[in-house]
């Protein structure tokens, strides 16, 4: 049988099992998508390339060692990996940022810049986008009690008089709402610090 017609799960376990071709496999399905939301995160190719080659080598690792835990997810493992990896180098790149002083410096410049640091940025527009998603999964009338409150910024009154339910149904909606995102995010495995 031809590589390309088995799934993720039986590709590792070949590539497990030996068959170094079964991970070229692997490596070949995902690639693109996996290396567009790396550089989408960095804004950078060389580093994407590197983070990328990071993702597979912690792959490997894992796999070899026999730490993967298969439910049939193994794409959304790999993007989660990418993911860490990112936000890794993002703390240790802030964390090594030194400011060397001289007659140009200004205290308040390098404030702003940590403030507004474009990586954070990014890393919190992943998790934002991760989490729009995550929202879609919700039942009709909890997604929309969401989406009015926080992507439309509309008062738990105006969400009453919008959707014809009493304010106490509203703030019940947005609990149930809530409690369903906890899990969600849960199952997604949606990492909501950076």
């Amino acid at each position: 049988m031809s590589m390309l017609k088995l799934s993720d799960k039986e590709l590792v376990d070949a590539y497990v099992a030996g068959k170094e071709s079964a991970l070229e496999t692997l490596i070949t399905r995902h690639k693109s998508k996996i290396f567009s939301t790396i550089l989408f995160m960095v804004n950078d190719r060389e580093l994407a390339e590197d983070i990328f080659q990071d993702t597979f080598i912690k792959v490997i690792n894992t796999l070899k060692a026999g730490r993967y835990n298969d439910e049939g997810k193994f794409f959304p493992w790999v993007q989660r990996i990418a993911h860490n990896l990112v936000i890794d180098h993002f703390r240790r790149e802030k964390k090594m940022r030194t400011i060397s002083p001289n007659e140009d410096f200004d205290i308040f410049k390098v404030l702003r810049l940590s403030d507004d640091n474009v990586q954070d940025t990014l890393v919190k527009e992943q998790i934002d986008e991760d989490v729009r998603k995550l929202v879609t999964y919700l039942p009709e009338e909890q997604r929309e009690v969401v989406e009015m409150r926080i992507y439309q910024d509309l008062s738990f009154k105006e969400i009453s008089e919008m959707t014809g339910v009493s304010i106490n149904t509203a703030l019940g909606r947005m609990r149930y709402a809530l409690i369903n995102l906890r899990k969600l995010i849960e199952k997604h495995n949606v990492i909501l610090t950076a």
